[in-house]
């Protein structure tokens, strides 16, 4: 079977990381091979960089060297990790990929969404998911799933005064699946963990089925 790359996408607290552990653990059930990375991370160097961006020293970062360096850590990702792994007919799983630039950067931030799209480009080398899952959630629901942890994660430690940031990434990722409706699917999020994973599940058996009968 040829790789398949799937991307999990939503605002910090909608459960992606949970749904990504239940899905590779489900697929890996099956027999299937699996890589399981995040963005920014997955390498060293992007793995340093997402260090760099929970430490104090990026607290006030210029929004666009913030961009740039997401950007950075992706093409080494993508380079070093996630084309290799598709080559060899694994099956990738990332906890956030390009679409998470626009909704933060873009939506969130206010850059210009041609140039980080002209950007994403560039770092992929043109390489887009088979499919990306957007969990979405409301930001209060999220902030409360996230106890005393500010939402933002890497995005910074938003207080209340920022709440209208999240609910801006939020729409962009709608935007963003009403413009791409055969890659991105949008799932509720709001439920319990398993009813979640089920609709995950939905969403992914179809298309490994889909991908064995095109081989």
């Amino acid at each position: 079977m040829r790789g398949l790359f799937i991307t999990l996408e939503g605002i910090d607290g909608s459960g992606k990381s949970t749904q990504r552990d239940l899905l590779a653990q489900e697929l890996r059930r099956r027999g299937l091979d699996v890589v399981v990375t995040r963005e920014p991370g997955g390498t060293a160097i992007g793995e340093g960089i997402r260090q760099l961006m929970v430490s104090d020293a990026t607290a006030h970062i210029a929004p666009a060297a913030e961009l740039l360096l997401y950007v950075a850590a992706r093409a080494h990702h993508v380079a070093e990790l996630i084309s290799p792994a598709l080559e060899m007919g694994r099956i990738v799983i990332s906890d956030r990929y390009t679409d998470s630039t626009v909704a933060f950067q873009g939506y969130g931030r206010g850059l210009d969404l041609m140039m980080i799209e002209d950007l994403n480009d560039f770092a992929t080398d043109g390489l887009k998911p088979d499919l990306t899952i957007v969990f979405d959630l409301d930001p209060e629901k999220a902030r409360t799933r996230q106890g005393s942890r500010p939402i933002g994660g890497l995005l910074g430690a938003f207080d209340e005064q920022n709440s209208e940031f999240h609910q801006r990434m939020r729409e962009g990722y709608q935007k963003m699946a009403e413009q791409e409706p055969s890659r991105i699917r949008v799932v509720d999020a709001s439920g319990a963990v398993e009813d979640t994973h089920s609709r995950v599940l939905a969403l992914v058996l179809p298309m490994l089925d889909s991908n064995r009968d095109g081989q």
